[in-house]
């Protein structure tokens, strides 16, 4: 299965490899990396899914950008995957299907407050992505701290943190299938 990786930006992430773990050294990896699109490039043709890693970033490169936000619409409304972990839930919070929030009335999870006031980053994210959800009118459900969980509600995929990337991922691949 082929992938593509994007940002807003599409710096060469290539060029920083002293700071990743041995799995982003690789040479498919390096590959991946060294030809990151910008996001404005990415079009859904030839695409099967699409899916938000985490990290904080997603909150402030992506949640506003409107590059990504028609990305993940073009892609819902053509039936498609939309898959999002940790804070990668945070790029729906100005996603619209139909008229309505992408996330109105859908079961969805994110990066939880508790977790947030672990990492003590309340007070420096944007906003928090639990209770953007809620607000949005998502139906958010949550484990304990840091366990893996990920709901799936249709074509939506969420995971909760990063212990839940795995499992995200073979829910997204079972869509897929």
């Amino acid at each position: 299965m082929a992938s593509r990786q994007s940002t807003p930006r599409a710096t060469n992430r290539a060029t920083r490899p002293r700071r990743w773990s041995a799995s982003r050294k690789t040479p498919a990896a390096q590959e991946v990396l060294a030809n990151t699109l910008r996001l404005a490039e990415v079009k859904m043709d030839g695409l099967d899914a699409i899916f938000y890693p985490g990290g904080h970033g997603p909150m402030w490169d992506l949640a506003d950008d409107e590059n990504s936000i028609v990305l993940i619409e073009d892609f819902y409304n053509a039936g498609k995957p939309v898959a999002a972990v940790c804070h990668g839930p945070a790029v729906l919070h100005r996603v619209t299907y139909q008229g309505e929030p992408i996330i109105k009335g859908k079961r969805v999870t994110g990066f939880t407050n508790s977790e947030e006031e672990a990492v003590e980053l309340t007070e420096v994210v944007p906003f928090l992505v639990e209770d953007e959800l809620k607000r949005l009118g998502g139906r958010f459900e949550k484990a304990a701290d840091w366990a893996d969980f990920t709901v799936v509600d249709g074509r939506l995929i969420t995971g909760q943190n990063p212990s839940s990337s795995t499992s995200a991922a073979k829910e997204l691949l079972k869509l897929l299938q």
